[in-house]
């Protein structure tokens, strides 16, 4: 019998093809020039509806998303909205010659319990009498140090202090966040007043580690540092800008205004994303004007007590630099490079 099947197949060898297991599926075509028939697999009716949700849903997605990047980028900074009180007032600067005049310098008294007592001025000072910047550095936690706010100060020949802190602006029962800060929640300023204020604010109510470390830095470096950040001010008071928690911040700020310094270039560091130990940054950099450890400085120049008893004097700026340190006048290890 097989002998006789196989003879069949030499014979006739295209009428025993072999028989569909899927008919349902399937339907026969035939070559018109070879006269073979071929049988092809067609796609369930299930099949379609599938491929076709999917395609609905990708259509969908890609319309919220265009959605939500519009709206999104609709989104403009305001310079009127209600702010809480000690960032109601943007700062201005005016120069006449070396002279320079701020108007709207916060000069807050946080000493008591209650609500601060405000205080907004105009000062004036001589730009050719800068002698020191501090860099000042306040952790918001214990345990872990990357989270933090920093700013710098700069001292007069006169003994005056003028500390510089750029903010994430906030509205009347707003809290910061750095979710929020990442979502255009925020505008950007830049707060301008005395050190009795800025750190003051910090010791007693936020109850936040300070340290003001003396930067290595020559005048003439930070005469243009301190007029740099001033024309930054003045361009906030005018055209507003979003807050960034990762890329428009305290800490870039800063860095972007060092970096503008001739001859100066500090690198983007995760410490500069964690600022917390930016310290650490500086110090490797040859920027705090030390030669102590890491652990050692961070002693040395926390100022939390020494803060807390001099809030309610004039000397508020020479009683927190207790020991003698100041930032040295002379090239940085950055200049010489």
């Amino acid at each position: 019998m097989q002998h006789q099947v196989e003879a069949l197949r030499a014979r006739f060898p295209f009428r025993f093809l072999r028989r569909n297991p899927h008919p349902a599926d399937s339907i026969e075509s035939s070559d018109p020039d070879a006269g073979i028939a071929s049988t092809s697999r067609q796609p369930a009716a299930g099949w379609d509806d599938r491929r076709g949700r999917r395609r609905r849903s990708g259509t969908l997605l890609l319309i919220l998303v265009a959605g939500l990047w519009l709206a999104w980028s609709r989104v403009r900074p305001s310079l009127d909205r209600h702010w809480i009180p000690e960032q109601s007032r943007l700062p201005t600067a005016t120069s006449n010659g070396s002279r320079v005049a701020i108007d709207n310098s916060r000069d807050f008294d946080w000493s008591a319990d209650s609500d601060p007592v405000e205080r907004w001025e105009s000062r004036g000072y001589d730009v050719d009498t800068i002698e020191s910047v501090w860099f000042v550095l306040t952790p918001f936690a214990t345990d872990w140090r990357g989270p933090a706010h920093a700013f710098l100060s700069f001292g007069f020949a006169d003994s005056q202090y003028v500390a510089i802190s750029i903010e994430a602006r906030r509205e009347i029962g707003e809290s910061y966040s750095i979710i929020k800060g990442l979502l255009k929640r925020f505008e950007m300023m830049y707060v301008i007043g005395t050190e009795r204020d800025l750190i003051g604010r910090r010791t007693e109510m936020q109850h936040d580690e300070v340290y003001v470390y003396p930067v290595r830095a020559d005048r003439a470096a930070v005469r243009r540092l301190f007029i740099d950040m001033l024309e930054r001010a003045n361009e906030l008071a005018g055209t507003p800008r979003f807050y960034g928690s990762l890329r428009n911040n305290c800490t870039t700020a800063i860095l972007e205004h060092v970096n503008r310094l001739p001859g100066v270039h500090v690198p983007y560091s995760w410490r500069i994303l964690l600022p917390g130990y930016s310290d650490e940054l500086a110090l490797g950099l040859g920027l705090i004007d030390t030669g102590l450890s890491l652990e050692a400085a961070r002693a040395r120049y926390r100022i939390n007590e020494r803060a807390h008893e001099a809030l309610t004097g004039d000397d508020f700026s020479t009683r927190i630099r207790t020991d003698p340190v100041r930032a040295t006048v002379g090239r940085t290890p950055l200049d010489e490079q």
